[in-house]
């Protein structure tokens, strides 16, 4: 096993063909994803993607266009790449503009998976991890998808990288520089020689390439020179440095796993600069300001836009604000893990091995464990080991969601556990590339310990063998996922089918409505059905909805004055502001769904009364009953 320890390090750059061949693959399985995901209608399944592309739009289509209607909750960044996509109505309606930023993320975390395999795996076993990785349907559809998994993922799968390169170029510049030093120091005969070609080299004071003033005088190559200012950025490292700061930036601004990943990862760079004594480099104190100045800037912007600087984690639509709302329902536990961290998790690495494995999660995830941990110990140099250690950074989102789901109103649910149901089962997939890169150590160990046999044939012949079974098995996981339908694409449906009558029965009944009173406003909260308003094929300007603060409270003081149409849900701000303030209000038509809180539309009388076409409508499905679309007394045009 020594001979294999050895070279866990291959130090192989990706070759030029190597390169195209990922890149095509990559292209290639994420048009085949997109054409499947849009001929099935699945880019808008998830409420979460809806909401996405409604925040992105919202920031300059909407009745007050500002940077504060990127929200509170979610972090800004996945909203800002969406913002050139969502202006074409029609990309923003059928969900085609969040399929663009989600899929050049997931090209590039499957490009960077590769490279950082084949900074330590042969070129089988680095194809395998990225076989593994690129051939997963869960994370296939979420590429078609507006979520944020694959952009989260792309930036960590590209941190670990650079900081691997980083620490070789700190490395390479290191020795390098006592390589050439030494030399100098101890060959005399070497600085002889030198200053005998320096002094055979007539001195031509008038021949400067540029203009000089009178009375200036070229320094004669013997003298001695000002050392130059180095650059900030001059070196590789420095520049990596730069690279690594940006993606742990745009980590920090799109989930909040990125705030302990930029903590740890800039931290441990600190103390390996600190220990070559390197800790006093501009660039990195300059970069640090950056990532220091990242989630400032996030406790700024809530301070400023919502008045609390915590308002992302203690406001009305925050993760612990529906968990207390919830639990007033509820006597006990609200989920399982509630509070306990073990269960917390289970229950993540069960997901885990749900999202990433057809059968035998478990065997894959302890082959995955112990082939990361096994190149750890074997790897006897020092400077590949410590190389190597930023790859556990991988793993960080164990410990991570352990904490989140039990203290941190992050439940997950999987079918086989109780409750027996479908949420969160998307967070699975952060494992994703620790589990791809520890499968590709695995084969590594098994490829190379084959090669070590003392019958050269025999040694190759099972090392081919080994290797095509280890393909097959990936190929067979993928098609198995696809027999048994990923978890998260089911998830994605069962949350579609809570939605879908609303999405047939409101939007049609809303565009009939609008024939008679064209181009009126519509008072609506559009943080739970957001998908009503590009159904129905307004604009979001055309709506006063929770986004707008100031008007919409206005709004909701008299509902009657302010807009012509007024949608409310049981229980939601419009529905008590309605019930506080009911003149001027006729009801139009009622809708219900199993599991969701009943939809009303009521239409103003002050502005029915202005328009000269005004009739209310037949209600979907109540085609000849008696007194539907109008409550007793309702005047009707």
């Amino acid at each position: 096993m020594s001979s294999v320890s050895s070279r866990i390090l291959t130090e192989k750059h990706v070759s030029e063909a190597e390169g195209w061949a990922v890149l095509a693959f990559c292209l290639a399985a994420s048009f085949a994803a997109i054409v499947w995901s849009w001929r099935h209608a699945a880019m808008l399944n998830y409420g979460d993607a809806v909401a996405h592309l409604h925040i992105a739009r919202r920031v300059f289509d909407s009745r007050t266009p500002r940077f504060s209607q990127l929200g509170s909750v979610w972090l800004p960044l996945p909203h800002i790449l969406l913002i050139p996509f969502v202006e074409n109505y029609d990309w923003w309606a059928t969900g085609l503009a969040g399929v663009i930023p989600s899929a050049l993320a997931w090209i590039a975390s499957c490009v960077g998976l590769y490279r950082l395999a084949r900074h330590f795996l042969s070129i089988p076993a680095a194809t395998l991890a990225l076989s593994f990785f690129a051939l997963n349907p869960n994370l296939l559809y979420l590429q078609t998808t507006a979520m944020t998994e694959p952009l989260f993922l792309c930036e960590m799968v590209w941190i670990v990288v650079w900081i691997v390169e980083w620490r070789a170029a700190i490395h390479a510049e290191i020795d390098g520089s006592a390589y050439v030093l030494r030399p100098l120091r101890s060959s005399s005969a070497t600085a002889r020689r030198r200053l005998a070609v320096l002094r055979r080299r007539p001195l031509r004071i008038f021949d400067a390439l540029v203009p000089r003033q009178r009375g200036a005088w070229l320094a004669s190559p013997l003298a001695p020179r000002r050392p130059a200012r180095p650059r900030i950025f001059a070196t590789t490292s420095s520049r990596l440095q730069a690279a690594i700061a940006a993606a742990l930036v745009a980590a920090v601004f799109t989930r909040y796993d990125g705030w302990i990943i930029a903590f740890l990862a800039w931290t441990g760079m600190g103390l390996a600069l600190r220990k070559y004594g390197l800790l006093r480099s501009r660039a990195f104190w300059l970069l640090t300001i950056a990532v220091v100045a990242a989630p400032l800037l996030w406790f700024l912007y809530n301070a400023v836009c919502f008045g609390d600087w915590l308002y992302f984690a203690r406001g009305p639509y925050s993760a612990k604000a529906i968990e207390l709302r919830t639990a007033s329902h509820s006597g006990g536990p609200l989920h399982p893990g509630w509070h306990n961290p073990w269960v917390s998790l289970l229950f993540f690495l069960k997901v885990s091995e749900l999202d990433a494995a057809a059968a035998w999660g478990n065997v894959l995830l302890a082959v995955a464990a112990l082939g990361t941990i096994s190149a750890w110990f074997v790897e006897k140099s020092g400077a590949p080991r410590r190389a190597f250690a930023w790859i556990l950074l991988l793993w960080l989102p164990v410990p991570f969601y352990a904490y989140s789901v039990a203290y941190g109103s992050v439940p997950i649910f999987i079918p086989p556990w109780w409750p027996h149901n479908y949420y969160n089962t998307r967070y699975g997939l952060e494992l994703l590339p620790a589990l791809a890169i520890g499968l590709g150590f695995a084969a590594e160990f098994v490829t190379r310990a084959l090669g070590l046999l003392k019958a050269p044939r025999l040694a190759l012949a099972l090392t081919v063998l080994v290797t095509t079974a280890l393909f097959i098995l990936v190929g067979v996981n993928f098609a198995q996922l696809l027999r048994h339908r990923p978890i998260v694409y089911v998830e994605g449906t069962k949350n579609l089918d809570a939605r879908l009558h609303y999405d047939q029965a409101i939007p049609p009944f809303l565009q009939d409505l609008l024939t008679f009173l064209p181009r009126t406003p519509i008072l609506m909260d559009t943080s739970a059905y957001p998908e009503l308003v590009s159904l129905t094929g307004i604009p979001l300007r055309q709506t006063i909805n929770e986004s707008d603060l100031e008007i919409f409270r206005t709004a909701l003081a008299a509902p009657a004055r302010h807009a012509a149409i007024v949608v409310a849900f049981d229980g939601d701000d419009i529905d008590r502001a309605v019930k506080l303030n009911p003149s001027g209000l006729d009801v139009a038509a009622q809708f219900t769904a199993q599991g969701q809180p009943t939809a009303t539309i009521y239409v103003s009388s002050r502005w029915a009364d202005r328009s000269p076409y005004w009739k209310i409508p037949q209600q979907p499905g109540t085609e000849g009953l008696p007194g539907t679309g109008t409550q007793p007394g309702t005047p009707t045009r």
